[in-house]
């Protein structure tokens, strides 16, 4: 799974890596992002521009938003099958920018803390999903959830689900309008020898 992530870059480094043109008015670099946050996405809708969403999907047709409780991440291989998820799915993909992601490992002692880098980028790419919702008092939310997979071999000592990782010669793909074939092909895990977990003072 994917439960919290770190994102401890400037805004122009998103910049550059991105090709960004459209930027937020206010940007603060964390180190603990959590379900429940507003976070950092690039849209298939406005794929040059950061923006801001609600991290726990809020479908279109939900009564409320406790939903996202249980929708901040998607698993892969459901995607077409979900009903929180099959329009996003098909219609409204996102990537969420990240420098890495934590899991916990059981020791004797406790639990301990490991973020998870790739070795060769220092700005990750989760794949992810977007909706827009609205209450009866025409509030607005723009929701965002990570896609997850099976682990690769070296996370699977950790955890059994990973965040989808797209390669930058893969982003183009996830944000255009490619047919679910190929976008499917995108949603598998990293290679092992790509990952690095380093432990983490949480």
């Amino acid at each position: 799974m994917c439960g919290r992530f770190s994102l401890m870059v400037q805004l122009s480094d998103l910049q550059l890596e991105f090709g960004l043109r459209g930027l937020p008015s206010s940007f603060t670099p964390s180190d603990n992002i959590s379900p429940g946050s507003n976070i950092p996405v690039i849209t298939n809708q406005n794929p040059d521009t950061l923006d801001y969403f609600y991290w726990g999907l809020i479908p279109a047709w939900a009564k409320d938003i406790s939903i996202a409780r249980n929708t901040f991440n998607a698993r892969a291989e459901t995607l077409s099958e979900k009903p929180s998820f099959k329009n996003a799915f098909k219609r409204r993909r996102c990537i969420i920018p990240a420098t890495g992601y934590y899991e916990w490992k059981k020791t004797e002692t406790g639990k301990i803390p490991y973020l998870f880098t790739v070795k060769e980028l220092s700005i990750i790419s989760f794949a992810g999903l977007w909706e827009y919702w609205m209450d009866a008092n025409g509030n607005e939310i723009y929701s965002t959830t990570i896609i997850t997979c099976p682990a690769n071999e070296y996370a699977a000592a950790f955890h059994d689900r990973m965040p989808v990782i797209l390669k930058r010669d893969q982003r183009k793909i996830w944000l255009g309008e490619s047919p679910e074939s190929e976008l499917r092909l995108l949603l598998e895990p990293i290679h092992s020898d790509e990952l690095k977990a380093t432990p983490a003072d949480l």
